[in-house]
């Protein structure tokens, strides 16, 4: 092999790939900072972020994607999968999608989007579906490129509420 046929090094100012990849313990502690911001972007207090962890590390209910920038985990995405009756198959859906608002931009958010695509292939799923707020105009640009809006309206039924 001459040195022709290595590849050409990688320029410093040139950006890593993002890599997608489960999130493991050492990433906890950014995984919690990244969740905090995606609580204040909606205005919602953080849940308990030990039992959510819990649910994602132990449970197996809730899957966790982390993207990697860098070396810098900087977005994470929680998918589960979910019974389609009618369509006689399962889909995922995706809860959470954030990436540090310091680093949209860098590709982040689609590597997530994307990798889920994949896995929805992977698992048999039929579907991946989430839901966003009708004001999220940043994230709805990038979803308009790589799904397709519905027309359904959702609900939430409070158990408390007594009418």
């Amino acid at each position: 092999m001459t040195e022709r046929d290595l590849p050409a090094p990688r320029r410093s100012s040139e950006p890593m790939p993002v890599v997608v990849r489960p999130a493991a313990e050492p990433d906890r502690e950014r995984w919690a900072d990244l969740y905090r911001g995606y609580a204040a972007f909606y205005e919602v207090p953080a849940p308990d972020l030990d039992h959510l962890w819990q649910r994602i590390s132990q449970g197996h209910e809730l899957e966790c994607f982390v993207a990697e920038l860098d070396g810098d985990v900087v977005g994470l995405a929680h998918v589960r999968a979910f019974a389609r009756p009618l369509e006689g198959d399962w889909g995922g859906f995706l809860d959470d999608l954030y990436v540090d608002p310091d680093r949209r931009g860098t590709g982040a958010g689609e590597a997530l989007v994307e990798h889920l695509r994949g896995l929805a292939r992977q698992r048999g799923w039929g579907v991946v579906t989430w839901i966003t707020a009708a004001d999220n105009t940043v994230a709805r640009r990038l979803y308009d490129r790589l799904a397709t809006a519905q027309p359904w309206v959702t609900y939430d039924m409070d158990p408390d509420r007594n009418d």
